[in-house]
């Protein structure tokens, strides 16, 4: 463990340099960790050629889990970090197994959850931007399937004139040729991303808000795995909790401060959370173990809390607090401290016009390279000299945050 407490620190100047331990825990996503690898690599060493800094990266050997380490010269110091990957993307996989017929059944029952609980209204009056990026799966897959009832009732009808012997043949080639189109549009998903994301709706809502057993054990795992580097030989150790792994790192936060787990003299121990789509579970009815971890954590004297996200990111609840919006802010709450990456100041026009319309390439933005950088900076809060607390202390909450409690489920387990 760290000679210094943070505490300590924070008296010195930066040159001392840093040893942090990096924690990232992705959203709904399937793919290979290694993309976030790549992703770091290429993204640091553009950030760095911009804002006169050096950031290199080297793989881990030896080791279970999915990382890579970092050495960082910013700000006049040398520091390094290991950064891993939790990796939960096989219960991705696994939630994302099945076929046409099995997604639109889930596509009815992620609809009449969402607007039988009323949680689809009231999300409307936080942002629409992300309410429309839930409905648009929906949206694109009744349309696909439109069609294809379309093309097989022409071809039905086309056939039909030949007489009742050719019925039955043209009801079976229309129903083929409606099948055909439907595998089309699911071959290339990844282009359309509606499969996906019906997929990512339905894995929150078949549960009602609550973990699926799967999950809860992995997020188990990963408590136990913070925990040893909480005492391990660092100066801070940092959970990024990207998109839906915002929530999963503010359930696993809590749990490792009940569980004593974070000691006084220890690391720093820091969260960021990134693009979060909270409000998207915990408007749930069955989300009380989420609201009582957001309830919890904002208290919680042992971390510090950074919620960044931008309007600009039309996938993300921008500059909503998630604790105040979900209904569940105690007496004392101190966290999160909501600022804006502020996409359409740290971008230059010229990037703007050209990711502005690329929505999905905007919701890993936080985790890339700004050409206009301002206060935030994905690199030098996990490569830097400084904790994520030194870095914004006495930073104020973006002024046009929202914190209208508008949830209807407020009960908290």
């Amino acid at each position: 463990m760290s000679s210094q407490t943070p505490e300590s620190r924070a008296q010195e100047s930066p040159q001392a340099g840093l040893r942090r331990h990096v924690f990232y825990i992705p959203g709904y996503d399937p793919i290979h960790p290694r993309r976030y690898r790549e992703l770091y690599r290429r993204e640091a060493a553009e950030q760095g050629r911009i804002s006169g800094y050096e950031v290199t990266l080297k793989g881990r050997q030896g080791q279970q889990s999915y990382g890579w380490e970092v050495t960082g010269q910013i700000e006049g110091a040398r520091s390094h970090a290991d950064i891993e990957v939790l990796v939960w993307s096989d219960i991705v996989r696994g939630s994302m197994g099945h076929g046409i017929a099995a997604t639109y059944l889930a596509l009815a029952r992620t609809a009449w959850v969402y607007v039988s609980t009323g949680a689809l209204f009231r999300l409307m009056r936080l942002r629409k931007g992300p309410v429309i990026a839930a409905l648009y799966p929906v949206g694109f897959l009744l349309l696909q399937l439109a069609l294809a009832l379309a093309l097989a009732w022409g071809i039905f009808d086309a056939l039909a004139w030949l007489g009742p012997l050719a019925q039955l043949p043209g009801a079976l080639a229309g129903l083929a040729a409606a099948y055909a189109v439907l595998r089309w549009f699911k071959a290339r998903d990844g282009k359309f991303f509606a499969y996906y994301l019906m997929h990512d709706y339905a894995f929150s809502a078949r549960y009602r808000g609550a973990n699926p057993p799967a999950l809860e054990s992995r997020l188990d795992s990963f408590r136990a795995r913070i925990a040893e580097a909480l005492a391990g030989d660092v100066d801070e150790v940092l959970v990024v909790g990207h998109s839906s792994g915002a929530h999963l790192a503010v359930s696993i936060l809590a749990d490792l401060i009940r569980s004593g787990a974070r000691a006084k003299d220890g690391p720093a121990l820091s969260f960021l959370s990134l693009g979060q789509v909270v409000p998207m579970v915990s408007f749930l009815p069955e989300a009380g173990r989420l609201r009582g971890d957001l309830a919890y954590l904002s208290t919680r004297p042992e971390l510090f809390w950074l919620d960044v996200t931008a309007p600009g990111d039309g996938c993300a609840f921008a500059l909503c607090d998630p604790v105040s919006v979900s209904g569940v802010a105690p007496e004392g709450k101190r966290w999160p401290l909501v600022i804006s990456a502020a996409f359409t100041q740290t971008l230059s026009p010229a990037r703007w016009q050209e990711l502005k319309r690329r929505f999905f390439r905007l919701h890993f933005q936080y985790l890339c390279a700004f050409d206009r950088p301002g206060d935030y900076d994905y690199f030098r809060i996990t490569a830097g000299p400084r904790t994520l607390a030194e870095r914004f202390a006495g930073r104020a909450p973006s002024k046009s945050r929202i914190e209208t409690p508008v949830n209807r489920y407020r009960g908290t387990t």
